[in-house]
This record gives C-alpha cells, sequence and structure tokens, in this order.
C-alpha cells in the first residue's frame, strides 16, 4: 500500500488529514443510533464468547444467513473490525467512530492517488478534498455500520491500482497484479458486496484507457472481422484474455455469494420499497426518477435524511408526471457524457469515461435493476460513486481555471464549496448524536414517512416517556394507515400506560392488516418475520386474562402455522403452556425452539424450568449447566441452578453452588438475593461468620428483606448470640407484623434468655390472634401460663392444644407434667415448684426444632422464562426492537413462572411445617 501511495506527497496526506479531522472530529461524541443497534449493540458475533466462524455463517446483523428473516447481507470482515473494537473498549463509542474516521481518511488517501492517473496533481487534489468534505458522507462515516462502505471503498481503490500495473511493456501482461486485484476483489466483496464491481471498472480502463480504444474503432474493427477482411489483432487478443480472468473470477465470486444466500432473497415489505411491489408502469418510471434523485443529492446535499421508505417518494404512477422531466434530462445530460467519452479520444474523455464509471458501475446493486433492495434511497451507498462526481467536478474546475476570465471566479466557487460543504457536514454529524436528534432531523426533511414518526416514538420509549411516544406513534399510523409495526407500536405503548383495552384494539387492527390465512390451503406466502409479532403480542397481553389461555394459544399455533420456523412463537407458546399446567406440551414446544436454534442459552433454561415444574430436579441441572454452556454469564441460569444445588441437600454440590452465586453477584452486584443464598449455603456448612456477613450484606442492600432478617436472627440463636438476634427481629417484625416465625423465635428468646415472661406472652398471643390453630404457637403459650404458675389454666391450654395435635407426643407428655403438679399441690398444699420440667423440656426440644425453622424462600427475585432476543434485545439495551418486537415479551419476568416459583416454595415451606411439628416444642 505504502508503494501503491508513493506519488502522493506527505503535504497533500497531512492536508487530508486535517481536512477529515476539521470536519469529523465531533462524531466521536456520537452514540450508536438506528442500524448500530442492531449491527453493533445486539449482535452476539461481536461478543468474543461466540466462535469465530459464525462471522462467516451469519450476516451482517449476526443472523444465520439460512434463515428467512436474515437480510442476506454477507459482510464478515466488517464484522471483524467490530469484534476488535469490542475487544478492546467493548461498547465504547468512541472507539468505533474513531476507526471510521481512521478508515475515511485512508479512502480519501487512496482516492487521491487514483485522482492522478486521470487528472493533474491540482485537479487531484481538489476532487479529494471535495470527497473528504461531502456531506452525503455523513451516514457512511458518522454512522458505524458505515464502515461497510469505507472498508469495501479501501481494498475496491487498491484492487484498482493493482490492475493499472497488469500491463508490461510492449502491451505484454504482467499475471501478478491481475492475481492481487482478484484476491483484493474477493476481500472487498466480503466487506460490502457492491466491491465486486470494480471488476467492471477494471474492464472498461483496459479496453479504453489502458489500449486505448475508442468507440468507433473497436465497431469498425468488429465490421472488418465479421466481413471476413482482417483478424484480431495480437493486442486485442491478449486484452480479451486478461477480460476472461477477470469475468471468470467474478463469476467464480457470485457463484460462491449465491451459494452464501442459499439461492434465496432477502424479505423486504412494500414499506421498505414501495416501488418494487407496484405493478408496470409505476414501478419502471419511479425506479429511472430514483436515478435523478440520487443525483441531486451529490450536487446539493442540503436535505439530509437517514430513511428515505415508505411514503418519503411518492411513487411515479403516470407518464405525464412531471417527475418525468427530471428523469428525461438526467439520461440526456448522462447519454451526451457517455457519447462524448466512448467517441472521441484524448485526456478529457478517458477522465470522463472513468468519472462515469466509478458513478454508474458501483451504483448497480442498488438501483433495483437486477434484484429489489430494502430502501428507496440510502445515502451511505453513494460513497463510491461519489468518487466519480467529485472527479467530474474537479476536471470541469480544472477546464474553467484554466481560462483567465474565468480563474478567479472558479477559485471562489471552489473555496465556496469547499467551506460550506464542511460545515454541513460538521453540523450534519450533531445529527447522529442520539436516536432522537437522528430521526427528528429527518422530521424535518420529510413528513411522510411513517418510519421515522415511529422511530421518534421509539427513541422517547426508551426514555419512559411513553406518553410522548404514544402521539408519534399515532402519526404514524395516521401517516400510514396500513403500517402494521405501527399499530403494533401504538398497542404496546398503550400497554406500558396500563391501558389494555386500547392495547388489545391497535393489535387487533395490526393482525387486521396481516395476510389471511385459508382454511384447508398451506400458508404460502412470505410474511415479514417481524409483523408476526403482532400475534405473540396480542396472545400475551390476553393471556393475562385467565379466561383466555386457550384465545392466547391459538394465537400462538397461528403464528407457527404460517411460519413453523417461528422460534418466538414456540418460546412463548411454551410460556403459556407451563401457566396452563401443560408441562408436557411445554416441553415439546421449547424441544422444537431447540431444533432451530441449538445454541440459544434462553432456550435451555426454558427448558430447565419445565422439568422443575415435572419434579424433574436432575434434568432441570442438566439444562441449566446446558445454557452456562453456551452463556456462562446467563444471570438466572447461574442464579436457580446454585439455588436447585443447593435444595438438593447433596453437600458434594455446595461448592459448585457457591461459586455460581459468586459469579452470579459479580454480575448482579445490587441483587440482595445473591447474597442471601450465599449466607444460606455458609449456614448449611456451619460457616456461622461467613453465613452473617453474607445475610448483612443482603439486607444493607434490602432492609426489609424478610427471609435474610428471620435467618439472621435465627443464626444468632443457635449460636448462643440470642440477645443479638433481638434487634433484627424487632426490624423484622416492623416490616411484617404477622411473620409468625420470628413472633415464636422473639418469644422464645424473651421467655429463655430475658426472662420478660410478659413480652413472650404477647408474642405468642400475636400468633394465636393471626392463626388460632397454630399448635406451636399455643403450646408456647401454654408454657407461659407454666412459667406464671397459673397452672390450671396451663392444664386447659395443652388440654386444647392436644386437641390440635392428638398425635405429638411431647404435649402429652407436658400435659402429663403438669397434671402432676397439680395433683402435687393438691395432696401436699406445697407452693408451686420452679419450672423446671416442663421448661427444659421446651428449650432442650427448641434446639431441635431450630434446625427446621430457616426461611428458605428468596423474596423479591423472579425464577422466570427468558424470551429469545433477535436483532434483538435486547437487552437491549436496545433497543430493541423497534416496529418489529413487543419489548415486554423479551425483557420482564413472565407471571405464570412466577407461579412455579411460588408453589416451589410453598412445598418446601410445608414441608418445613410438618418437620417443626415433629420436632417441635
Amino acid at each position: 500500500l505504502l508503494e501503491k501511495m508513493a506519488d502522493v506527497s506527505l503535504k497533500e496526506a497531512a492536508l487530508i488529514v486535517g481536512v477529515v479531522a476539521a470536519c469529523y472530529w465531533n462524531s466521536l461524541f456520537c452514540g450508536f443510533v438506528f442500524d448500530d443497534v442492531s449491527a453493533i449493540l445486539d449482535n452476539k458475533d461481536l461478543h468474543p464468547s461466540t466462535p469465530l466462524k459464525n462471522l462467516f455463517q451469519n450476516d451482517f446483523w449476526g443472523t444465520p444467513m439460512s434463515e428467512e428473516r436474515s437480510h442476506k447481507s454477507y459482510r464478515p470482515l466488517t464484522v471483524l473490525t467490530f469484534r476488535l473494537n469490542y475487544l478492546f473498549s467493548e461498547l465504547n463509542a468512541v472507539s468505533y467512530h474513531f476507526l471510521n474516521l481512521v478508515f475515511h481518511v485512508v479512502v480519501c488517501v487512496v482516492f487521491l492517488k487514483v485522482c492522478k492517473l486521470f487528472l493533474d496533481n491540482r485537479s487531484s487534489v481538489v476532487a479529494s478534498l471535495l470527497f473528504a468534505v461531502h456531506p452525503i458522507h455523513t451516514e457512511a462515516v458518522t454512522g458505524v455500520v458505515g464502515r461497510a462502505e469505507l472498508l469495501s471503498s479501501i481494498f475496491f481503490l487498491a484492487a484498482f491500482l493493482s490492475y493499472t500495473k497488469s500491463k508490461g511493456p510492449h502491451n505484454t501482461i504482467v499475471w501478478t497484479p491481475i492475481a492481487l486485484t482478484v484476491f483484493l476483489v474477493a476481500v472487498a466483496t466480503l466487506c460490502k458486496e457492491q466491491g465486486i464491481t470494480v471488476v467492471g471498472i477494471c474492464c472498461v480502463y483496459e479496453v479504453f484507457i489502458a489500449q486505448g480504444y475508442t468507440l468507433p474503432v473497436l465497431l469498425d474493427t468488429a465490421v472488418q472481422i465479421l466481413r471476413g477482411k482482417g483478424s484480431i489483432p495480437f493486442s486485442m487478443l491478449q486484452t480479451l484474455l486478461k477480460l476472461i480472468v477477470l469475468m471468470f473470477s467474478t463469476l467464480l465470486l457470485v457463484v460462491v455469494r449465491v451459494q452464501v444466500i442459499q439461492s434465496q432473497l432477502p424479505v423486504f415489505t412494500r414499506f421498505d420499497n414501495p416501488a418494487a411491489v407496484s405493478p408496470s408502469p409505476a414501478r419502471q418510471l419511479t425506479f429511472n426518477y430514483l436515478l435523478p434523485v440520487n443525483a441531486w443529492l451529490l450536487l446539493n446535499p442540503s436535505e439530509l435524511c437517514c430513511d428515505w421508505t415508505m411514503g418519503t417518494i411518492p411513487l411515479v404512477e403516470s407518464l405525464l408526471d412531471v417527475r418525468n422531466v427530471a428523469t428525461l434530462t438526467f439520461f440526456c445530460f448522462l447519454g451526451s457524457l457517455i457519447v462524448f467519452s466512448l467517441r472521441y479520444p484524448g485526456d478529457s474523455s478517458k477522465t470522463v469515461l472513468m468519472a462515469l464509471c466509478l458513478i454508474v458501475l458501483p451504483f448497480i446493486p442498488a438501483s433495483n435493476l437486477f434484484f429489489p433492495v430494502g430502501f428507496v434511497v440510502a445515502e451511505r451507498v453513494l460513497y463510491v460513486p461519489s468518487m466519480g462526481f467529485c472527479i467530474l467536478v474537479a476536471h470541469g474546475w480544472k477546464k474553467l481555471s484554466n481560462k483567465s476570465a474565468l480563474r478567479k471566479i472558479s477559485w471562489v466557487c471552489l473555496a465556496a464549496v469547499l467551506f460550506t460543504h464542511a460545515l454541513k457536514t460538521l453540523h450534519r454529524n450533531w445529527d447522529w448524536e442520539s436516536e432522537y436528534t437522528l430521526f427528528m432531523s429527518a422530521l424535518k426533511v420529510n413528513k411522510n414517512n411513517a418510519k421515522l414518526w415511529n422511530n421518534v416514538g421509539h427513541a422517547l420509549e426508551n426514555e419512559k416517556n411513553f406518553e410522548r411516544a404514544l402521539q408519534f406513534f399515532i402519526q404514524a399510523t395516521q401517516v400510514q394507515p396500513d403500517d402494521i409495526g405501527a399499530h403494533m407500536n401504538v398497542g404496546r405503548t398503550y400497554k406500558n400506560l396500563n391501558k389494555t383495552k386500547e392495547a388489545e384494539e391497535s393489535y387487533l387492527i395490526a393482525k387486521s392488516l396481516m395476510p389471511q390465512i385459508i382454511p384447508g390451503k398451506k400458508y404460502a406466502a412470505r410474511v415479514a418475520p417481524n409483523h408476526l409479532n403482532v400475534y405473540i403480542n396480542l396472545a400475551n397481553l390476553i393471556r393475562a386474562n385467565e379466561s383466555r389461555l386457550e384465545e392466547a394459544d391459538q394465537l400462538y399455533r397461528q403464528a407457527i402455522s404460517m411460519r413453523p420456523d417461528f422460534k418466538q412463537a414456540y418460546i412463548s407458546r411454551g410460556e403459556l403452556l407451563l401457566k396452563m399446567n401443560k408441562p408436557l406440551k411445554a416441553k415439546e414446544a421449547y424441544l422444537r425452539a431447540l431444533e432451530l436454534d441449538r445454541t440459544n442459552a434462553d432456550l435451555w433454561y426454558n427448558l430447565a424450568i419445565v422439568y422443575i415444574e415435572l419434579k424433574d430436579s436432575a434434568e432441570a441441572l442438566k439444562n441449566f449447566n446446558q445454557a452456562l454452556e453456551f452463556n456462562p454469564t446467563h444471570k438466572l441460569a447461574l442464579f436457580n441452578s446454585a439455588l436447585l444445588m443447593q435444595e438438593s441437600g447433596d453437600a458434594r454440590l455446595r461448592p459448585e453452588a457457591k461459586q455460581r452465586l459468586l459469579h452470579y453477584v459479580k454480575e448482579e452486584p445490587q441483587d440482595a438475593n445473591g447474597y442471601f443464598n450465599l449466607g444460606m449455603l455458609a449456614m448449611d456448612d456451619k460457616k456461622d461468620m461467613e453465613a452473617e456477613a453474607w445475610m448483612k450484606k443482603a439486607i444493607r442492600l434490602q432492609p426489609n428483606f424478610r427471609s435474610a432478617l428471620f435467618n439472621l436472627a435465627l443464626l444468632y440463636s443457635q449460636t448462643a448470640k440470642e440477645l443479638m438476634a433481638l434487634p433484627v427481629l424487632e426490624d423484622l417484625l416492623r416490616y411484617y407484623p404477622d411473620h409468625t416465625k420470628g413472633l415464636i423465635l422473639k418469644g422464645d428468646i424473651l421467655m429463655n434468655q430475658k426472662k420478660d415472661i410478659v413480652g413472650a406472652k404477647m408474642c405468642f398471643k400475636k400468633i394465636l390472634e393471626l392463626d388460632p390453630n397454630n399448635v406451636q404457637g399455643k403450646h408456647n403459650l401454654c408454657v407461659v401460663y407454666f412459667e406464671e404458675r397459673d397452672l390450671i389454666k396451663a392444664e386447659k391450654c395443652l388440654v386444647e392444644t392436644l386437641a390440635l395435635a392428638p398425635h405429638e407426643e411431647y404435649i402429652q407428655r407436658h400435659l402429663n407434667i403438669v397434671r402432676s403438679k397439680i395433683a402435687s399441690l393438691s395432696a401436699t398444699e406445697q407452693s408451686p415448684l420452679p419450672a423446671d420440667g416442663t421448661a427444659t423440656a421446651a428449650v432442650e426440644e427448641k434446639k431441635s426444632s431450630f434446625q427446621n425453622l430457616k426461611e428458605v424462600k428468596n423474596e423479591q427475585k423472579t425464577t422466570q422464562t427468558t424470551a429469545d432476543n433477535n436483532k434483538g434485545h435486547s437487552k437491549n439495551k436496545k433497543r430493541t426492537e423497534k416496529t418489529n418486537m413487543d419489548k415486554e415479551t423479551t425483557k420482564k419476568s413472565t407471571k405464570e413462572i412466577k407461579d412455579i416459583e411460588k408453589k416451589r416454595v410453598a412445598a418446601l415451606k410445608r414441608l418445613e411445617e410438618i418437620e417443626r411439628i415433629l420436632n417441635g416444642e
């Protein structure tokens, strides 16, 4: 590369670097916006844990190329540079923008080298500077996903420069530059698909520049050969050989590319490119009109917009449409330039020809000529075509400046153009600061694009400004009444505002706009995958009503019937089937989803939850482990697998459970449940000081943590620190006055340690107010009566307690002691003896009872199934899903899985009650 740029002086390179830095310094302060969210924030291929081979199996957005929802944009080398950014700075946007800026500088310098092949030195610098500051490039440079254009352009220009060295002395062929050209074309294509078009530019260069042919000469030679009056010249044969090698290599690249996309074109909706689904002649007229629209953006980049889809440019439906004049004018001008460049020899015609090649050939993939694309106009695809435009402008400027009468005005105009373009670029960069600023700037240019209204709504929604977001979503439905995504957005926002009736109405409108299934016939229409989420969102909404679960299930099945590979439908249906107490069917749903995506950690986690419901702890643990194998930081899998290990009672599993909980609290340092369960594990291992430290940390994070407060008090009582337990119990009972276990423990400590009979009596009476049939509370109140030497009342109390638990031997034994005391007093009229018998027995049995008094409930922790993210996310954090995903399906815990956890906890609590009755006082 250094050798290629040998003709570029250090001063010229420094000038370009300075100009680019002056125009784009503020891009470093921009975040991830628009398509950056899907390509960077939601793309798992950037993570070091993802195998590198995935980059060559997935599209630009991290979706497997085999899936229909894939955009089929295969750019693994560009994704690799994103991955390198992530490796050094994770999701720090500054590093991504800085690397884009560097790549733009490289493109400008290499472009200067190319310009010098066709222009003089001064004009070449002018062309390069105009290219460096042109505002049309802000989308490619300031938008992080525009890196595909930058990288592809570097190798595109390098491939062309390499090919220019393929002509040796005496018109011989030098094969090494040609081989390097083929390699660089392949690399450029792996950065972005348009890289392959440089082959066409090399062919034109070879015929009209390197060999010096003009169109009349070629036609004359062809006529002579056809008439048999001459043979093909040797130089022409050499040219044909070089062209055949180039074309064959290109054909090979095309075949490989078709294989990569598995001969499937991406699915685009009619909103992405309305003209593509329009009838003739509207389709042809509109596609032709888009060419002068793109040319005008290069000529006058005053009104730029990040999204030109939907109704931005109305269809040209009639030959009488006045816009056809612009189309005709454009083709007349283009035709005249083509005729001039091909017909006449000379440097000027050669310069114009190469400029036209740079404008036209790289634009062909975006022109809808061979296949429909997913946009109407995209400013970033003009990055390479603008090179040809800049060469044309510089060439024209040179012609003007060479005329003495126009020299000064030409310099003034050049300075004005460069200055205004630089200012526009600098100002335009600020539009990319955030999604809100970007889409609001777009709405100033175009108010007829529903997608822009939707995206402003999404930006406000991410800021939890639902009321204002709703206004923009509703405006989107008014601009484009048949936009399914807009109605889905309205429904989701109503749901966020707890207006379920309005939400359902909006979802039903969206559903009515979907293609309808004809009973008995196979559904064959290709539907945009994101639109199918209307069934998921509507089902998720109505299943909150217990009487409409079957209706929700029908919606999930309808989505699956439309797309059997719709993974999210299986996931959501699995959650619903668990709620309907159909775990076996839920298991089937998750297994089907796993067939579609075996590396999805969330699916393995969900399946583990099903096995918990099926009471198969061993299989549940296997699935938790599988989830952690694919995602070692899966927080819910870490937490719940540790709980499962802890609850198994197997001491061999405790070390691993502890490690997972430690990993969990590292990921979620503000979640008190992690520290609480570490404390419970330490209690099981008799590590009292460690358990105390963990419990205290949990309580610091969550002062009203019921289970942590009680178990810390219990820990103190088990380690002869009963008086330290009292303040903890006071806090517990302040938050939860009806905490029976806390009242029992407090009463025991007051009676046996502080000898506060009155305080203990109040505790036990409070228990009986809450639960008159509480055996333990009733029994302990009997002991209080005995301590107060009211033997008659104690006897009556014990009789009532025995009636509640007739099989409890210790109650009968204590009753016998009391009756013995009464009989002894009656016989001897002696004073009441010290209450050593009953009280001592109670204290002894309390010790064993405490072993079964632990609370194992994890407060405020949801054992939930997690839904899958496509562009996802999630997280996202993201954003995720713009018009195509109901966010709560992936971000919130599900009520039905909470119910599973409650059942499990309730079962454990019942077991404690039984053990406590068997072993209690």
